[in-house]
């Protein structure tokens, strides 16, 4: 039998219940149509307590974003076991499990909400491109990458990021298709890059080394070499 007594919350655990609360509208509705009285309701306590936690909407959105950067930028983590383009399909099911499920949110992060022009917003969103830019070199065995390899990591994260943008305005093209799809994209742009340097040419080969036949980057061998017959 219950007395109906809410418990009374510290104030590092109120923050963080407040901080979820407005992680979880925010991913369901951008953060700009968001108000302070909707998260109050939400949270169930008054505008003026939320305030007393956070100086305004922006410090609050702030400190969401800072929960949903850590959070994404963990998806990008896997061990350093097996084939690589197994490797890197787990990575992308983890990166639109995310995607999927903060999809408003997500948008308003990479596009700007109530925080753009914040420095610290912007810092925190590269912060996710740079741990994913690393995961990669981690999972290549690259401590000090070459200009090319660098150029075609960086390029493969802002891709992966827009490809997520674009799919959700109407998510015309099946997820697993495209998780897929940018893993290919991730072989394809090293190998166009090998073709022009032979350092590249070596770190491709190493990747493709240990890839099995019937691993993503086997399959995308797979589909070139139907298409370049029928070419």
């Amino acid at each position: 039998m219950t007395t109906g007594v809410r418990r009374r919350m510290g104030v590092e655990e109120r923050r963080q219940q407040l901080i979820g609360v407005a992680l979880e509208l925010f991913s369901h509705r951008s953060p700009d149509d968001v108000s302070i009285d909707e998260i109050a309701a939400a949270a169930g306590i008054s505008r003026p307590l939320v305030y007393h936690y956070f100086p305004g909407k922006q410090s609050l959105y702030e400190a969401a974003l800072r929960r949903a950067a850590d959070e994404l930028a963990a998806r990008f983590q896997e061990p350093r076991e097996g084939p690589l383009g197994a490797r890197l399909l787990r990575v992308m099911g983890r990166f639109f499990d995310f995607v999927d499920d903060h999809g408003p949110g997500f948008s308003a992060l990479m596009r700007g909400g109530p925080a753009v022009g914040s420095s610290t917003a912007n810092a925190m969103i590269d912060e996710v491109r740079q741990a994913a830019y690393e995961q990669i070199l981690s999972h290549l065995a690259v401590e000090n990458p070459p200009a090319r390899l660098e150029l075609v990591v960086r390029s493969w994260v802002s891709l992966a990021e827009s490809t997520a943008l674009i799919w959700l305005d109407g998510r015309r093209i099946p997820r697993a298709e495209l998780e897929r799809q940018l893993v290919h994209d991730f072989a394809a742009l090293t190998a166009v890059s090998a073709a022009y340097d032979e350092e590249m040419a070596q770190i491709v080969a190493r990747m493709l080394g240990a890839e099995p036949a019937e691993g993503p980057f086997g399959e995308l061998l797979g589909r070139l070499t139907v298409l370049a017959a029928a070419v």
